[in-house]
């Protein structure tokens, strides 16, 4: 090398000069966007190099950095998913807690207005019957429970107290086919028999078929049982239609409707009136007064309602005795017209009374002479 050197001595100083001075002006001159000759030089010449380390980079070096950051993503996912796992349960069991403390504030305020006599109570157990629909509660001989007694919560009656054991007590539901309760509408006062079905609907039975019960009805105990007090609700009527012999009247109990878990044993029951039902549900509703003419009509039907218990044989017996009227023809006396039973009594005219004469007046007597005379 060093003979090389001595050797083009001058060549070789020669091409430092050259190159030296090929750096100065390209530190001194600048291309059309103010860019120095030596920088853009410098960039095109270590941009393929930079191109090539990134390549290898990413291929080798990268590959391991990302399965790494994987490694911690999913540890990190794992942590999330079991953090989210322990928020749910949380959740839930805060739900569960404030539905709790909703039901047992609506107990309190149950047992503060019911006239009755109450002692709350909770489901430990169900029964072990295959068609069976009973529970188990935490009350016994020693809360004052005995057999007989009346189950209800503040949506509707649940049951009857089927056994008493000192600690707990059996209760029968109200859908077990066994169970039987005196009921009554609340709009047409129609009174029934209360059964289970064994399902999440009951039957009310006897109820003849000319008496009415309208879809939507509101059912209460009605007393007649001797278990439950009068006005406790029962459930509202989903079907109603004729039977063979009495109407065919479902009802859904309203005390299954949200679940069953805190309940109320009535130690002494008091009957209440039943609620008359509403015209208008859903919030105050400004109703018009009806006409004059149509006002008087509805105060005299309301003066004399028609009994709901009425059958077509009372009706037609009605209509018999309104011919008779209008014919002026009294039942049952001998030597009477028959009546025209085809006619309509209400365009008939009825005969006029006969004018009621007056007594005859007595003619002056005189009075008898004195005996002192």
């Amino acid at each position: 090398m060093e003979s090389f050197l001595n050797r083009y001595r001058n060549l070789s100083v020669l091409l430092l000069v050259i190159g030296a001075q090929l750096l100065l002006l390209a530190y001194q001159v600048k291309n059309n966007q103010d860019v120095r000759l030596v920088r853009v030089w410098a960039i095109t010449a270590v941009t393929p190099l930079a191109n090539v380390l990134e390549v290898v980079r990413r291929n080798t070096i990268g590959v391991i950095e990302d399965y790494f950051v994987l490694i911690r993503v999913r540890e990190e996912n794992k942590r999330m998913a079991q953090e989210m796992g322990r928020l749910k349960l949380e959740n839930q069991f805060l739900k569960t807690e404030l539905q709790t403390a909703d039901r047992a504030q609506a107990l309190r305020a149950f047992q503060s207005r019911t006239p009755s006599r109450t002692i709350a109570a909770r489901i430990i157990g169900n029964g072990t019957g295959t068609n069976s629909k009973d529970v188990l509660i935490d009350r016994g001989t020693t809360s004052g429970l005995i057999r007989g007694m009346a189950v209800v919560t503040p949506d509707g009656i649940v049951g009857k107290v089927l056994a008493a054991y000192p600690t707990a007590s059996q209760v029968l539901l109200i859908t077990d086919p066994t169970f039987a309760a005196g009921v009554i509408s609340e709009k047409n006062r129609v009174h029934g028999t209360l059964k289970g079905l064994g399902q999440n609907k009951c039957l009310v039975d006897f109820v003849q078929n000319e008496e009415k019960v309208d879809v939507g009805e509101m059912f209460y105990t009605s007393g007649e049982d001797r278990i439950f007090p009068k006005g406790m609700p029962v459930g509202v009527a989903t079907v109603v239609r004729d039977g063979k012999t009495f109407k065919e009247i479902y009802v859904v109990p309203a005390s299954m409707q949200n679940g069953l878990e805190e309940l109320l044993v009535v130690v002494e029951g008091k009957h209440q009136e039943i609620p008359t039902s509403q015209t208008a549900a859903g919030g105050d509703v400004y109703i018009l007064p009806p006409p004059a003419g149509q006002q008087a009509a509805g105060q005299q039907a309301t003066a004399q309602p028609e009994s709901p218990l009425n059958t077509d044989a009372d009706r037609l017996l009605k209509k018999y005795e309104k011919i008779g009227a209008a014919e002026g023809i009294t039942y049952g006396v001998r030597g009477t017209k028959a009546p025209s039973f085809n006619i309509n009594p209400d365009q008939v005219a009825k005969p006029a009374p006969k004018p009621v004469q007056p007594p005859p007046t007595p003619a002056p007597t005189e009075p008898p002479p004195s005996q002192h005379q």
